[in-house]
């Protein structure tokens, strides 16, 4: 068998298609270039020529000196909004009344707004918008797990270089992305989201005092209890209404330590969905609150009567940085709050318009010199619009001059001329942030066409492999190695090059080079070698072959109608609406192809034709069953056919009790399933869906057991038999004792808090660790076969007729010698054998092994029952049914796979698979089909906002050392569907071979025979021809590969040929997201799955030649 070449042409065509990723994502998701300058005190607002103006970017007195600032993590608007009408509240409502007293007892010291918040709406992000006034891109949100610092100018660094005193405690994320700019610090980890109050408890041991002191000028505490209730239990549990309490209650104390010269801000990060999550861009997400207080007055007498509009996140920076007294951040394109700069009574209006405009002023100054500097350094703002605003922001400099740069005026048309100069810079600060919103989603239109390309030819390769793979495999050298060849040539000849007159080396453009170069060398090879093979053969050869060539290929495989389907799927990922109904058209898709498969049978009369018209078949149509036995045979598999389909398509529509909802889906409900066990106020509810779950469990594990115990895989004291015995029901323990000790809050355990916190750790690294040495037992010693054998001579074993000649090699002897100790072993099973030497006098057969017929599935198997329950121990408890009836659906596949082959094979089932080893595109395609449905089917959508965090702690104490192992854990929840279809992909193989065995038994023949008196040899039938073995490894790895590699490059195309279309960066961006860390997963998954078969066949190889005897040899 061909190990490594499969394996390694296959892991060159993931490469391939790795590679057009990266060179795609480099010109699509550009990251925003940052200007590393920051702003000072000493700079001027007017130009040095102009003596006559000397004011400078930081007031002489600032408004205030101290300010303490409260980030309630995830505290939506409607979290601190109170509404007396309301009768009988939720649980997130009316629960921060001080906010309202405030408002309404002392009008001109506080104000409530809606404070919006830019996506993505992950906090790492939000702290970086309210610190430097910047906008982030859209792949920032890729870096929310692993922090790093700052480079921008931003509000802490203005702090500290102005000499202000800077305190933090709370979230630790502020300690990463400002390392060593704190006066003091108190960090507390704020990944453990089932912790709803450490970080809390550990500000309030700290905060009063803190504020009480003098030590300090500015005090920020980041609370993370409401955002961590929310993604435990959502916002309408009664845990969340107990947070709240709390914050209103700090709020409260707060308060009453002020001082007059003190600014108190209370604000929230984010908001949050109905669910809990965060990190898109629904209003609930965006809309937070921002709460402004001093005990001295904010805003002037009927100020607070006006319509209070939504404030933008990055507004705060510039605003803050002036009420401090301190330079506005240099990256800073928010706008001041100029309600906060009206000072003065009433009766002197033009004080106060006076300040308004100054404040303005120095806001447009110094959005102005950063575009100057940014347009400098960046040429993706429009030249044309960067000139608009020049002109605008000219016209109220000059007039701003006009206005205030000599004796002062009253009046008023000097009162009108004031407010439309604030009114103009109000305008010019607008457009900047709607300019900048725009353009920073620039594209790099070249790199984009590359990587299209690399990933259109890594298909092509794909599809030509899979199609022609008994080409590809007898030559590897010309199809393989030398394409490789060349593409690290010409890679290593461009970075030589640009090394060279550059001095450095662009990654990139070397791996776009080699993956070129490489496809255009198989092409050309390829192309060169079937043009030889037609120009050396005869037209008469040419008919024949194409002649055998149909008469022997199955109905099923001919790839016209699926490949139809597999269009119009792709094709569904160039509408938004598609996009996101994606879960339901999956379904109707792969409903659809699984009932034509018995509609295409029936029409070519292999169905439902009568057996009463046998002896009147006209020639024309295909062979029919000719014996009772046979029939019964071949109406048991259409029956199968039949009641495989109809369970699937009742399955699939059951499963969308399962999905969760987009936010674009109107009226639609999220499962009650996504809810956690934790997150139900109702008892009885609970203990019946954690009973549900645990069935479920228990389901899992007996029916994989079952199955091995059937097939005679369970009799051998084999280390992976040892696995399924003990290994397996104790994973499956363990993931229920975990569901039942997180299924309740630690408060409902009373003193043993401790101990369940230490349960929730033990537990999930049990099923880790056991999982981990299954796996390592399964790849280290696969066979499930119990070999049974009787003393023999040792001639018995093997006949003269079966040695090879003396004067070859030890490796052709065995070579020749293994299929015919098998042939051997296939004899002594029959009951009715009565010649030779094979059996002893008291009739028994001379050699008996249980489980060779699955030696290949059986450890599959296995693996995938471990990973599943892995799986599913990181997904909410009641995914645990999704999870069963996902391996139903499999099943049902499966069996519809195996029985369409049966009847679509002219003759026997053993002569198809004699002769070509082949898996129909129908097949591949509902597989992959599957795995897309089952991602929907376990609550996950192509949205940030739907990843399930909780899965990324499942295991992890409070202190874990980076943010790999949560990253690990989310991919694992995110890309569960994925996973488990492409490592069990070899059962499509695998499985038409282990049902030939339920033809014999039941119909009088004798035990493992098939129809016609032919043994049903099973998955041993691969043994009798190594090279098409791993031939059909190579074209369904290829196949399975461009099922999802087109998906890829049809969400690719999509992204870029709609990439100014509205819903982009909410829909078409994400869905390329998610499919490219998609197809990354499962190619690697597909390898791991084709290399435990390899292994397997490995020591299958070597059992055989363990029982060759010594002196035969």
């Amino acid at each position: 068998m061909k190990r490594v070449p499969v394996l390694a042409l296959l892991l060159w065509i993931c490469l391939l298609f790795y590679v057009g990723i990266w060179i795609f994502l480099s010109g699509f998701l550009l990251v925003k270039v940052e200007v590393n300058r920051s702003s000072s005190c000493k700079d001027e607002l007017f130009s040095k020529h102009d003596s006559s103006h000397t004011e400078h970017f930081c007031w002489s007195e600032p408004r205030f000196k101290r300010a303490v600032i409260l980030v309630i993590d995830a505290l939506r608007f409607d979290f601190a909004r109170f509404d007396p009408e309301i009768k009988d509240p939720r649980p997130f409502q009316n629960k921060l009344g001080v906010l309202s007293e405030v408002v309404a007892s002392r009008p001109a010291h506080a104000r409530l707004y809606p404070f919006r918040a830019d996506a993505p709406t992950t906090t790492m992000q939000r702290i970086k918008g309210f610190t430097t006034g910047s906008l982030p891109t859209f792949v920032d949100v890729c870096s929310n797990f692993g922090t790093n610092a700052i480079q921008e100018d931003n509000l802490i660094h203005q702090l500290g270089q102005n000499g202000k005193r800077v305190v933090f405690m709370g979230d630790d994320t502020w300690e990463n992305l400002f390392p060593n700019q704190f006066h003091r610090s108190l960090p507390f980890p704020s990944f453990i989201v089932k912790d709803l109050h450490t970080v809390d408890n550990g500000i309030l041991q700290h905060l009063y005092s803190t504020v009480e002191s003098s030590d300090w000028d500015v005090v920020i505490a980041h609370f993370l209890g409401v955002d961590h209730c929310g993604h435990r239990y959502g916002p309408d549990h009664q845990a969340m209404a107990d947070k709240l309490t709390q914050m209103d209650q700090v709020i409260r104390s707060v308060i009453e330590r002020l001082q007059n010269d003190t600014l108190l801000v209370v604000l929230g990060d984010h908001g949050m969905t109905d669910t809990g999550d965060h990190g898109g861009d629904s209003q609930k997400e965006t809309d937070a609150a921002l709460f402004l207080y001093s005990p001295s007055a904010l805003f002037t007498a009927g100020q607070e009567k006006a319509l209070q509009e939504v404030v933008p996140q990055i507004d705060l920076v510039p605003t803050l940085a002036q009420l401090l007294g301190i330079p506005i951040p240099y990256s800073n394109i928010g706008k001041v709050m100029v309600e906060l700069f009206a000072l003065g009574s009433p009766e002197d209006q033009s004080a106060q318009e006076r300040r308004q405009a100054e404040a303005l002023w120095i806001n447009a100054k110094q959005v102005n010199r950063y575009l100057d500097t940014y347009s400098l350094a960046n040429k993706d703002l429009s030249p044309v619009i960067l000139a608009h605003l020049k002109d605008t922001f000219l016209l109220a400099a000059a007039e701003y001059k006009a206005l205030f740069g000599g004796p002062l005026a009253g009046g008023p048309e000097h009162s009108s001329r004031v407010q439309a100069l604030i009114a103009t810079f109000q305008q010019y600060l607008n457009q900047v942030r709607e300019t900048c919103q725009a353009s920073w989603a620039r594209f790099h239109p070249l790199r984009m066409a590359a990587g299209i390309a690399v990933l259109a030819a890594a298909c092509a390769l794909c599809f030509i492999t899979s199609d022609f793979a008994d080409v590809v495999s007898a030559s590897y050298r010309r199809l393989l190695w030398i394409p490789i060849v060349c593409g690290a040539v010409a890679g290593g000849g461009v970075a030589l090059w640009q090394f060279v007159t550059r001095s450095e080396v662009d990654v990139l453009s070397s791996l776009g080079m080699a993956a070129l170069v490489s496809q255009l060398s198989f092409f050309w090879n390829f192309c060169r070698g079937k043009a030889t093979r037609v120009f050396a053969s005869e037209p008469s050869d040419l008919l024949n072959a194409a002649a055998d060539s149909a008469q022997q290929r199955p109905a099923l495989t001919w790839p016209c109608v699926p490949l139809v389907i597999f269009f119009l799927r792709c094709a569904s990922l160039f509408s938004d609406s598609y996009v996101v109904a994606e879960g339901r058209v999956a379904t109707f898709l792969l409903s659809t192809l699984a009932i034509y498969i018995p509609v295409q049978l029936n029409w070519a009369g292999r169905l439902l034709l009568p057996f009463e018209a046998q002896k009147s078949t006209p020639p024309c149509l295909p062979p029919q069953p000719s014996t009772p036995a046979a029939s019964s045979s071949y109406k048991k598999e259409s029956l199968t056919l039949l009641g495989c389909t109809g369970f699937l398509v009742v399955s699939l529509y059951a499963s969308h009790s399962f999905h969760g909802c987009r936010d674009e889906q109107g009226g639609c409900e999220p499962s009650a399933f996504l809810t956690p066990l934790s997150g139900l106020r109702d008892i009885q509810l609970r203990n019946f869906r954690y009973l549900l779950s645990v069935s479920s469990v228990i389901a899992w594990v007996c029916l994989v057991r079952r199955w091995m115990r059937h097939y005679g895989n369970m009799n051998s004291k084999s280390p992976a038999v040892l696995v399924a015995r003990f290994g397996l029901p104790l994973v499956a323990m363990f993931v229920c004792l975990y569901w039942a000790m997180s299924s309740a809050p630690y408060e409902g355990f009373g003193n043993l808090q401790e101990v369940v916190k230490l349960a929730l750790l033990v537990f999930p690294r049990a099923v880790y660790v056991l999982f981990g040495l299954g796996v390592t037992v399964v790849c280290w010693d696969p066979l499930t076969v119990f070999l049974k054998t009787r003393k023999e001579p040792a001639t018995s074993l093997l006949p003269p007729t079966y040695r090879a000649s003396t004067g070859v090699s030890l490796q052709a002897e065995l070579q020749h010698l293994i299929p015919h100790i098998y042939q051997r072993m296939r004899k002594s099973l029959r009951a009715g054998e009565r010649e030779g030497t094979g059996r002893e006098d008291d009739g028994q057969p001379t050699v008996e092994a249980y489980g060779l017929g699955t030696v290949y599935s059986a450890p599959l198997l296995l693996v995938l029952a471990q990973l599943g329950l892995v799986l599913a121990m990181l997904h909410p408890e009641g995914l645990m049914l999704s999870f069963m009836l996902l391996l139903l659906q499999a099943c049902a596949i499966l069996h519809m796979h195996s029985a369409a082959t049966s009847l679509s094979t002219p003759g026997s089932r053993a002569g198809c698979f004699s002769v070509c080893f082949s898996v129909s595109w129908s097949a591949v395609l509902m597989w992959g089909l599957a795995a897309t449905q089952f991602f929907y089917s376990t609550g996950h959508l192509p949205t940030f906002a739907s990843i399930q965090w909780n899965s990324a702690f499942v295991g992890l104490s409070e202190v874990h050392a980076g943010h790999l192992a949560p990253a690990l854990l989310v991919t694992l929840n995110t890309f569960s569907s994925q996973i488990l279809f492409a490592v069990s992909c070899p059962l499509l193989l695998l499985w038409p071979l282990v049902c030939e065995t339920t033809k014999a038994g039941k119909r009088g023949r004798r035990a493992g025979e098939g129809e016609d008196g032919e043994e049903a040899v099973m998955e041993m039938r691969l043994r009798e021809n190594p090279d098409r073995f791993s031939t059909a490894l190579l074209q369904l790895g290829a196949r399975y590969l461009f099922i999802h590699g087109a998906q890829l490059l049809a969400s690719v195309c999509a992204a870029a040929i709609l990439r100014r279309h509205l819903m982009v960066w909410k829909i078409f961006a994400p869905k390329f997201i998610f499919e490219a860390s998609g197809f990354a997963v499962t190619s690697v998954c597909v390898l791991l799955g084709l290399a435990l078969v390899m292994r397997v066949d490995s020591a299958v190889s070597d059992w055989f030649k363990r029982l060759i005897p010594d002196h035969s040899r």
